[in-house]
């Protein structure tokens, strides 16, 4: 379930919503603790770093995961994106080509990590992962698959949005988690807070008890967005749109109005239809995220021809410690070159 889907209640203080769903949340809870610890995960010929999160919906791990590869490249490591797309389904790990396959097929985040390095989508992260190893790849950069992926993670980075948190701290059904936090925190390696807030705190406070380091990042306008002095439409269907309109205020515009959608949501032509129409009446840039672009432009007929009259806001994950990604990255290798070792 997506940000987008999810009920309100979820991002408040518990109420009697969550807790009458507790019961379902415990039941739930359980089978996913029982399936974290007892997961067999297959050992691959090549460094796992995992980027996830801890609750439902979008927290930023996707430019978390951009920002470490590109670091990784520097670094002259052969990098790969492993991703379980959004969409169609594949008999065998597909490689993702940017210039060719659609958005609708193999997801929209795929289509922006493979921008930057090799990225391969497949429910069988295992066999996809065997698939980077096979095209020369050193290290593995997992998108998310924190509590299920099937491969042993050399490396679990967790991302948490500082604004958010938790929400209410219960667990699905009653609220975002996916799993009890004492449970996800076992088999974490290290905290990245998102953004600027204290709703974090409980989870730092917890990888702190467990000796796991914490970094910091926050999301910014990319280069030169242009975005200064414009009055925008804003719209969004990802996990967070309001982390998207505030990094818009961010970059300078005016967000006069805004339009949010469930996380992958499929445009339909009278949706488009409604957001012209706004914004050609009150004179508004239409503004949306690279991610809600790519589907846009990959949908078919008029909604592929909106797209040409909207303008992406290009962002990217910076740390506050310059250091940051470079020991990430320096430990995941470590805990690589040690498994190999020991066989």
């Amino acid at each position: 379930m997506a940000t987008g889907d999810a009920p309100p209640f979820w991002w408040e203080k518990p109420d009697w919503r969550a807790w009458a769903l507790w019961p379902v949340s415990s039941i739930y809870g359980f089978a996913a603790r029982t399936r974290m610890r007892t997961a067999r995960r297959e050992k691959v010929a090549a460094a796992v770093l995992c980027i996830g999160n801890l609750t439902v919906g979008g927290e930023g791990k996707t430019p978390v995961a951009i920002a470490l590869a590109r670091e990784a490249k520097a670094r002259k490591l052969k990098v790969g994106f492993l991703s379980r797309g959004y969409g169609g389904s594949f008999s065998a790990p597909h490689l993702v080509n940017p210039e060719e396959d659609s958005a609708r097929v193999v997801g929209d985040e795929p289509l922006l990590l493979a921008r930057h390095a090799l990225t391969v989508v497949t429910p069988d992260r295992a066999a996809g992962a065997r698939r980077l190893v096979q095209a020369g790849c050193e290290l593995i950069v997992m998108d998310d698959g924190f509590q299920s992926a099937r491969i042993h993670m050399d490396y679990a980075l967790i991302v948490v949005d500082a604004r958010r948190g938790l929400g209410n701290g219960h667990v699905i059904p009653g609220g975002p988690l996916r799993a009890p936090l004492v449970d996800q925190m076992r088999f974490a390696d290290a905290i990245v807070t998102m953004g600027q807030g204290s709703a974090a705190d409980a989870v730092v406070r917890s990888a702190s008890r467990a000796g796991r380091p914490v970094f910091a990042a926050r999301i910014r306008p990319r280069g030169r967005s242009g975005m200064r002095g414009k009055r925008v439409l804003a719209f969004a269907g990802i996990g967070n749109p309001q982390k998207f309109y505030a990094t818009l205020q961010e970059a300078g515009a005016e967000v006069v109005a805004t339009r949010s959608f469930p996380d992958h949501h499929p445009f339909s032509e009278e949706e488009v239809g409604e957001l012209a129409s706004r914004a050609s009446a009150d004179g508004l840039t239409m503004v949306t995220t690279e991610k809600d672009l790519v589907r846009l432009r990959h949908a078919p007929g008029n909604v592929r021809d909106f797209a040409a009259s909207v303008v992406a806001l290009p962002v990217e994950a910076v740390f506050e410690e310059p250091g940051a990604p470079d020991a990430i990255l320096r430990d995941t290798m470590a805990a690589w070159r040690e498994r190999m070792m020991k066989g």
